[in-house]
């Protein structure tokens, strides 16, 4: 194996989450639709990763342990930060280095780890 074409995540609320990650994290959807997720678009109509209903009962399952996806973005992770902090998102600690370049986490409602990178270059 050598490349991770996809994820999904399964969530408790796929409306709540849907809504936390398009108008709190600035995803954007695609038009790929099913009734059970939300896809959302990377670039020309490909698809990053999804969320979605749970394919097995989650009820009292701890989501998100363990799970950290990083995206990377092409502006200033400071101009990020700041906006994210404006609009309430819960941030895990401050802007680190990282042999990757400059990062820092957010946790989503259902306790998923995302880190923004900003690589370098």
């Amino acid at each position: 194996m050598r490349q991770l074409t996809f994820a999904s995540l399964q969530v408790r609320d796929l409306e709540a989450s849907s809504a936390f990650y398009t108008e709190k994290l600035g995803f954007e959807s695609s038009d790929m639709k099913n009734p059970d997720a939300v896809i959302f678009k990377y670039k020309q109509g490909e698809a990053s990763f999804a969320i979605r209903k749970p394919l097995e009962n989650i009820e009292k399952q701890e989501l998100g342990k363990g799970v950290s996806l990083w995206f990377a973005i092409d502006g200033s992770i400071d101009v990020l930060h700041a906006s994210l902090i404006k609009k309430g998102v819960t941030i895990l600690g401050t802007i680190m280095e990282t042999p990757f370049g400059k990062a820092f986490h957010v946790i989503d409602p259902d306790g998923y780890k995302l880190t923004f990178l900003q690589p370098n270059h």
